[in-house]
């Protein structure tokens, strides 16, 4: 955890200066007679002259100064507190028996665009470069050329639900719900 937010001041030269409690600076328009501040000189609407003199006035330097402590934030060594436990959540169990996805028509597109590429290009090592390669490719495609694709991907969606019911039918498994208990893992965030 970073510490205390480092804060700016902004030290003057005049006495005309007068302060906020949050530390801005303001200074009086002799013009107008308004107060300004002093971040904000040039969007004052006063004449140009008016302009000059506060910049003129109002001559700062921008100084870092570090926020002081609390006591009650300062840490002993003698008195450390232990760190807190992390958190620690449940994830269901991945059967490694259920059917994977089907890759989509993009995917399947790039398996091919990347074959290619590397045969063009085989000195190419740049896997971000085949990616925006192949996606420049993808977008400029005719819905004509992407049919072979969207079709291929069609089929394995299909024998994808299909190898779907049939686990869900070997493993109790109905549409809606699950027949049992799902099969809970204990993780330790870090």
């Amino acid at each position: 955890m970073a510490g205390p937010k480092q804060r700016k001041r902004v030290e003057a030269e005049t006495s005309s200066l007068k302060r906020a409690r949050d530390g801005s600076a303001f200074i009086r328009c002799e013009e107008c007679k308004k107060d300004v501040p002093v971040v904000l000189i040039d969007m004052h609407s006063c004449s140009l002259e008016a302009k000059i003199k506060l910049n003129l006035e109002a001559q700062v330097v921008e100084k870092v100064t570090d926020v002081k402590k609390k006591p009650a934030e300062k840490k002993n060594a003698t008195t450390a507190e232990p760190k807190p436990k992390k958190s620690r959540r449940l994830r269901k169990v991945k059967d490694p028996n259920m059917p994977k996805r089907p890759p989509t028509a993009f995917f399947l597109f790039m398996d091919d665009f990347r074959k290619e590429y590397k045969e063009s290009n085989p000195d190419s090592k740049s896997v971000s470069v085949v990616a925006k390669e192949g996606g420049e490719k993808w977008k400029a495609m005719t819905d004509e050329e992407k049919k072979p694709y969207v079709d291929k991907a069609a089929e394995l969606k299909a024998e994808h639900d299909k190898a779907m019911e049939t686990y869900n039918a070997e493993n109790g498994e109905e549409e809606g719900g699950s027949g049992k208990e799902p099969d809970l893992e204990l993780i330790d965030d870090e």
